[in-house]
C-alpha cells in the first residue's frame, strides 16, 4: 500500500524525480564500471603468464624483469648467457627452459626471439596452452609465427614476408632487409601481449644481426662462431649462416620446474649460488608487487565515484525536503484517511529507495550494454579483453551499499514529514 502511493506521488514531481534519477544511474554507473574494470584489469595481468615457475633474467628489479620479459613494456639492462640456457635445461629440478630474446621491433610491435619451446610449454590464463590459428610454428631459421593482432592489424597471412627493423621504436632507419621472415604461422587470440608480439627464431635473429652486430652496441645477441673455423665465408646463404651460430646471450628464460615446491630451493641457488649474477623471481609474487603499486591508483578511481554518489544522494535528499513544504496537504489528506506518523516517515523513505533502486537496475543494464558495445574497443585499443559478466558478488555488495546509504540519508527528509504530520494531527486537535 505504502509503495502504491509512493510511487504515485513521485509520478506527480516526475520533473524533479528525473533528474535526480539522472544523478543517482550516472554515479552508480561510475561506481559499477570502475569496479568491473579494475576487476577485468587484474584478471588481464594475471592471465598474462601462467605454468611458468620461475622467469630468470640479469640482475635488475623484479618489476622490471617481470614487464619487459611477460609484459614487453621497458627495456633489459642486460642479458645473460647462453650457458645458463644450458645450464638450467639439465638442471634435475627443471623440467622445460624457454629462452626469450628482446630488442627488435616490425613496425610498432614487438620482436620476441625464441624456439619452439615457446609454443610447447608457454601457458595463459588458466593453464591454457598456445594455438595456432593457422600454420604452424616455426619450420626453419627464418620462420616468423605471429599473434592474432599482428595479423589483424597488418593484414599479414602465412606465406607473407615481414621484416624486422633494428631498435623498439615505431620507426627505425635500420631495416633488415637482406634477412626477411616468412610467416609460418598465427596464434590464436589470447587477449595477453602475446597477441602484439612477433616471434622469430633465435638462429634467425642471429643471422639478421650478423653484420650489425659489429657496428652496434645496442644489441644483447652476439654471434659465436663455431669451433674450429677460422673465418666465417660470407658466401655462404643466409640460412646456412644461422645455423652455424648459437646465441651467446638472451634476455630472459622461463623456467618449468618438475615440482612447484622447488622453485624457491632453485630461486635460492640461482640468486645465491651462481657463478654468473642472475636474477630469478617468481611470477605470481612479482605480479602481487605490480598489483599493489596499481592499488593507489584503484583506490583514487573508486573514491571519485564514491563522491560522486554522495553528491547524487545529497541531491536526492535536498530534493525531497524542497518538496515537503509543497506535500502539507498530501500529508493532511493521509492523516485525515488515518495515516499515523511514522506511516508518512516509512511513505517518504520508501520514495526515496524507489528511485535508488530503479536507478541501480538502469545504471546496471546501460553498464552491461556498455561493455558489451566497447568489447571490440577496449581489446583493440587498449588490449582489455572483457570476459565474465557484471552481476558479481562485489556489484552486489555496491547496490547493497548505495540502498543502505539512501536508507540511512532519507531519515532526513522522513524526519521532517514525520514531525509535519505531528504537528498537523496536534493542529487538528
Amino acid at each position: 500500500m505504502i509503495a502504491k502511493i509512493a510511487l504515485a506521488s513521485l509520478k506527480n514531481r516526475r520533473t524533479s524525480v528525473v533528474l535526480t534519477l539522472i544523478s543517482i544511474i550516472i554515479s552508480v554507473s561510475l561506481l559499477l564500471g570502475v569496479e568491473f574494470i579494475r576487476g577485468q584489469v587484474k584478471q588481464s595481468f594475471t592471465r598474462t603468464v601462467s605454468g611458468v615457475d620461475l622467469i630468470v633474467g640479469a640482475p635488475t628489479g623484479n618489476l622490471n624483469l617481470l614487464l619487459y620479459s611477460v609484459f614487453r613494456i621497458g627495456n633489459a639492462t642486460n642479458g645473460i648467457s647462453w650457458e645458463q640456457v644450458e645450464k638450467l635445461d639439465d638442471h634435475a629440478l627443471v623440467k622445460w627452459v624457454i629462452p626469450v630474446s628482446l630488442g627488435d621491433s616490425h613496425k610498432g610491435f614487438r620482436v620476441v626471439g625464441t624456439d619452439n619451446r615457446y609454443f610447447t610449454h608457454y601457458q595463459y590464463g588458466n593453464q591454457q596452452s598456445l594455438e595456432m590459428f593457422s600454420g604452424a610454428s616455426f619450420a626453419g631459421d627464418m620462420s616468423a609465427v605471429i599473434g592474432s593482432e599482428v595479423a589483424r592489424s597488418l593484414g599479414y597471412s602465412v606465406g607473407d614476408e615481414l621484416v624486422i627493423s633494428h631498435g623498439l621504436g615505431n620507426v627505425s632507419f635500420k631495416q633488415h632487409e637482406q634477412h626477411p621472415f616468412t610467416i609460418t604461422g598465427i596464434l590464436a587470440a589470447t587477449g595477453t601481449p602475446i597477441d602484439k608480439a612477433v616471434h622469430v627464431t633465435l638462429h634467425g635473429i642471429e643471422a639478421m644481426h650478423e653484420q650489425a652486430t659489429a657496428s652496434s652496441s645496442v644489441r644483447s645477441l652476439r654471434i659465436r662462431k663455431p669451433t674450429g673455423q677460422d673465418e666465417h665465408t660470407s658466401s655462404h646463404d643466409d640460412d646456412h649462416e644461422a645455423h652455424q651460430h648459437t646465441p651467446e646471450q638472451v634476455t630472459a628464460i622461463f623456467v618449468g620446474l618438475t615440482s612447484r615446491a622447488a622453485a624457491l630451493q632453485l630461486q635460492y641457488q640461482l640468486n645465491q649460488k651462481n657463478d654468473e649474477p642472475v636474477l630469478a623471481i617468481l611470477p605470481g609474487m612479482a605480479l602481487s608487487q605490480l598489483w599493489q603499486l596499481m592499488g593507489g591508483i584503484e583506490k583514487l578511481l573508486l573514491g571519485i565515484s564514491v563522491l560522486i554518489l554522495v553528491a547524487s544522494l545529497i541531491g536526492l535528499i535536498t530534493m525531497l525536503l524542497a518538496t515537503m513544504r509543497e506535500r502539507r496537504h498530501e500529508i493532511a489528506v493521509l492523516r485525515a484517511m488515518g495515516a499515523g506518523p511514522l506511516s508518512i516517515l516509512w511513505l517518504v523513505q520508501t520514495e526515496a529507495l524507489l528511485v535508488a533502486l530503479t536507478g541501480c537496475i538502469a545504471a546496471l543494464g546501460i553498464d552491461a550494454g556498455l561493455f558489451v558495445l566497447l568489447e571490440p574497443l577496449l581489446s583493440e585499443e587498449f588490449g582489455l579483453f572483457i570476459s565474465g559478466t557484471l552481476l558479481t558478488v562485489n556489484s552486489a555488495i555496491i547496490i547493497g551499499s548505495v540502498l543502505v546509504a539512501t536508507w540511512l540519508c532519507s531519515f532526513v527528509p522522513a524526519l521532517a514529514a514525520y514531525r509535519q504530520a505531528l504537528h498537523a494531527g496536534l493542529s487538528q486537535r
